[in-house]
């Protein structure tokens, strides 16, 4: 995973604050920024790359060894 433009520390938070946090943040950054999402709630797991797919954002990983979800802004 390369360097993300903005890191949004979610860990402690349950679904689905993780992604209404996602949620909020990516509009106020610009079309090709990358956020990385930490999240040790095991449902962030399916729920970032589904919300990604319902709002046409791209989801890029998840780190295999750190509860992170990196996201590319696309609209």
């Amino acid at each position: 995973m390369s360097e993300p433009d903005e890191v949004l520390d979610c860990r402690g938070q349950r679904c689905p604050l993780p992604v209404i946090n996602l949620a909020r943040r990516l509009p106020e950054l610009p079309v090709g920024a990358v956020v990385r999402v930490l999240a040790d709630d095991p449902a962030a797991a399916v729920d970032i790359p589904a919300w990604c797919r319902l709002r046409g954002q791209e989801f890029l990983a998840a780190a295999p060894d750190v509860p992170a979800y990196d996201v590319r802004r696309v609209r």
